[in-house]
């Protein structure tokens, strides 16, 4: 039986206003939601950013490993007392002029694999930044999905209040035309008049408690607060035979978050990376060799001095220019005890990085568990939530039929109203439980939540 047939229009107008006379013009899916929230998310965008510096990280350290470094540079000065005359070699008293040209480049030949371990680690902290990336984006589908389905829940509660609003208002009519023909007492009208002031109090705690979800959600997706928002709600209506009873299928799942999951990725990139800075560390005892090479040249002239004709520019740059070549092998005496204190450091970083690379696998073995043993409870809630539903629904029909001829008391009809709506409230909250706990188990597997 349908649970939410029951509910008339009238009453969801009353629940809703005119924001539901638009419903199904411009309302918004899940996934369109969490497309939103994704797209507009400052979050995303930072990563992103995060994501490019890397990919410059990566570039540099390629560029350190196969090319020089190489810088030019030019200079000019006037000295107004002694100098080395660089044609003679001797002394001169007179102002002169100095104008200087030298290209040089290096590079390194061996560092102790320093530029090569930098280079794996900016290509895994590469693969780090995208799988950040995308952990990102699930946590802001999850986040927005609960935020949704609260909407959903409280949405929907409203509508199952409103309709018992006009039920009440019905049977404290009754019971005041009643009341005129004898059949009922002062009493039994205020109790009444009770039931519908109850009912009307808790429709506006969840009006309040649906703007509140509304507003959260609006927030998670950085929907401007000022417009409105309508989302599809058709998933509250599921049928019990639309949800079925889940595999045991713990091992595969398990199996495929520990080797899948962004967030292991992570946990193991920043392993091997503190493994690399290790090797690093250790390497740091051995010598460093590098080949350096450079060309200069000169211009120089005396103008204060009489007679003095200087060779033209040219001819001092051709003839003035000279070239090196030098290789150099540099290592470590004595610094202070820094390269043992980086070792060391480096070593408890490694140590730290696997404990929590094991620690992670560990917990998302335990959160794989958890989410099956969740999915597995909320679809049997589901089902004896939807069973109770039904009879608690046959049972305040009987019980409305029973006060319409006066054979039950106003008490009793409050208590099968109640236990009608707990029931309905009920069942509506254990269907949009098993569709998160589903969603978690089926991102396990490998679906990311927007394609769900």
């Amino acid at each position: 039986m349908e649970i939410y047939s029951t509910i008339k229009p009238i009453c969801l107008a009353l629940a809703f206003g005119a924001a539901l006379s638009s419903y199904g013009q411009d309302t918004m899916t899940l996934k369109e939601c969490m497309k939103y929230a994704i797209e507009n998310s400052a979050k995303i965008e930072m990563q992103q950013m995060d994501i490019d510096d890397a990919r410059i990280a990566r570039r540099e350290a390629i560029m350190k490993i196969f090319t020089p470094e190489i810088s030019a540079g030019t200079y000019a000065y006037s000295n107004f007392g002694r100098s080395v005359d660089p044609e003679t070699n001797t002394y001169v008293s007179t102002t002169s002029f100095n104008n200087g040209y030298q290209i040089g480049g290096s590079i390194t030949l061996f560092d102790g694999f320093y530029a090569v371990n930098n280079y794996k680690i900016s290509k895994t902290a590469l693969k780090m930044g995208i799988n950040q990336e995308e952990l990102t984006r699930d946590e802001i589908c999850l986040a927005t999905m609960e935020a949704y389905y609260n909407v959903v829940y409280f949405q929907q509660l409203a509508g199952i209040i409103a309709s018992q609003v006009m039920t009440a208002q019905d049977a404290l009519t009754l019971a005041k035309k009643q009341e005129e023909l004898g059949q009922k007492g002062y009493a039994d009208v205020i109790e009444m008049e009770a039931e519908l002031a109850d009912r009307k109090y808790q429709l506006i705690n969840a009006r309040n408690q649906h703007a509140d979800a509304l507003l959260t959600l609006k927030d998670l997706m950085f929907w401007p607060m000022d417009e409105e928002l309508l989302i599809d709600t058709s998933m509250a209506n599921a049928q019990v035979r639309a949800i079925l009873t889940p595999e045991n299928d713990t091992e595969s799942i398990i199996d495929h978050a520990v080797n899948n999951l962004p967030s292991i990725a992570i946990a193991k990139g920043r392993m091997e990376n503190a493994m690399l800075d290790l090797k690093s560390a250790k390497w740091r005892f051995t010598p460093n060799i590098s080949l350096n090479a450079g060309w200069s040249t000169r211009y120089y002239t005396y103008p204060g001095m009489e007679g003095y004709t200087p060779a033209p520019f040219h001819t001092q740059f051709k003839n003035n220019g000279g070239e090196y070549i030098q290789l150099s092998l540099s290592f470590p005496i004595f610094d202070r005890l820094y390269t043992f204190s980086n070792l060391r450091r480096k070593r408890n970083e490694s140590r730290r990085a696997t404990i929590q690379y094991e620690q992670k696998v560990r917990e998302v073995e335990a959160e794989v568990i958890r989410a099956v043993q969740d999915r597995d409870g909320a679809s049997a809630a589901f089902h004896q939530a939807d069973r109770r539903a039904v009879l608690q629904e046959e049972a305040y029909r009987l019980n409305l039929r029973k006060l319409e001829q006066g054979l039950i008391s106003t008490i009793d009809f409050q208590k099968a109203s109640d236990n009608w709506l707990n029931a309905k409230s009920s069942r509506l909250d254990a269907l949009l439980k098993f569709y998160i706990k589903r969603s978690v188990v089926n991102y396990y597997k490998g679906i990311s939540y927007i394609d769900q």
